[in-house]
């Protein structure tokens, strides 16, 4: 089962879509999430956040800050604001 991510600024809806893997980097570290992870909720810091999507693609976003929030097969990253990398 595919994890269903949303990557969403204040301005904007980023990145919205099915993923099979996300890596991001928390206070507390580097993360990454895999379907059927473990319910968790963390404070992102400024860094790359990667999403590789179920058709094989990745795509890497600068954030500057925000929350990762991971349930059930659910990711919403929250950020203050972020440009794409690719």
């Amino acid at each position: 089962m595919p994890l269903n991510v949303e990557l969403v600024s204040p301005q904007e809806r980023v990145w919205s879509g099915q993923a099979k893997f996300i890596s991001a980097r928390t206070i507390e570290g580097d993360l990454g999430v895999l379907p059927d992870h473990a319910p968790l909720f963390g404070v992102l810091v400024d860094g790359v956040v990667r999403i590789d999507g179920v058709d094989g693609s990745s795509t890497e976003f600068s954030v500057h800050g925000g929350f990762i929030s991971v349930s059930n097969n659910r990711v919403s990253i929250l950020t203050e604001s972020t440009d794409a990398k690719k």
